[in-house]
């Protein structure tokens, strides 16, 4: 299994029961969940979204379905798609009200212009470097005009495999990381608009960006 994609795959089959346990608390992303809820309903708002129906989040890379039913319990229709069956069953625990559905972030096989909002938290880090343009463009195809686009990477050069694992289970995850200049700048060459930048105490880069136009 030499695909960095598919040893990263394995290594989280593995290691879901810990990573869910390692992980439950949710406080670490709780305000980058206010910011991209907040930007949702700006959008809505101010009128480059339809507000006549409950806002469309797909949550891209869910893991144990944390932020999905987040979404959902917020009155949102929240689709969680990973690539990994273990977190994918966790999901339905987790978000019941969610939809699920495994599926590579990288060719997201959903109709173009159905999603209101994208969140992509910690999980666009495994895209290998030579898709990342265009998985982003695929990211940008599924958004409505208007919609609003959130995605966290680690800040760094290169890309690196799991080094002094904390999990029992077999880690050989590989991450690509991003310097933050570069990181705007390739969501803004994605065709996103309004493409804001952060970096964290804990060195992740937090991107937020909206598509172009008005439904």
């Amino acid at each position: 299994m030499d695909d960095p994609v598919s040893r990263t795959l394995a290594a989280y089959e593995g290691l879901a029961p810990e990573y869910r346990e390692r992980h439950d608390d949710r406080s670490v992303v709780a305000e980058s969940v206010e910011r991209f809820d907040r930007a949702l309903a700006d959008a809505r708002e101010s009128g480059p979204l339809t507000t006549d129906r409950p806002a469309r989040v797909l949550d891209v890379g869910c893991g144990p379905g944390w932020e999905a039913a987040t979404f959902a319990d917020r009155g949102h229709d929240v689709t969680a798609v990973d690539l990994t069956p273990a977190f994918l069953d966790q999901a339905g625990e987790v978000a019941p009200n969610a939809a699920r559905v495994r599926m590579d972030m990288r060719t997201l096989g959903f109709a173009s212009r159905v999603f209101d909002g994208l969140w992509v938290c910690a999980s666009f880090l495994h895209v290998p470097r030579e898709d990342a343009a265009e998985t982003l463009a695929g990211f940008r195809r599924v958004l409505r005009p208007g919609g609003v686009l959130f995605c966290a990477v680690q800040r760094g050069e290169g890309e690196r495999d799991t080094e002094a694992s904390p999990y029992e289970a077999d880690d050989e995850r590989r991450f690509t990381l991003y310097g933050e200049d570069e990181f705007r700048s390739l969501v803004a060459s994605a065709g996103f608009e309004r493409v804001e930048t952060s970096v964290d105490d804990d060195h992740w880069i937090q991107s937020l960006a909206r598509v172009p136009g008005r439904e």
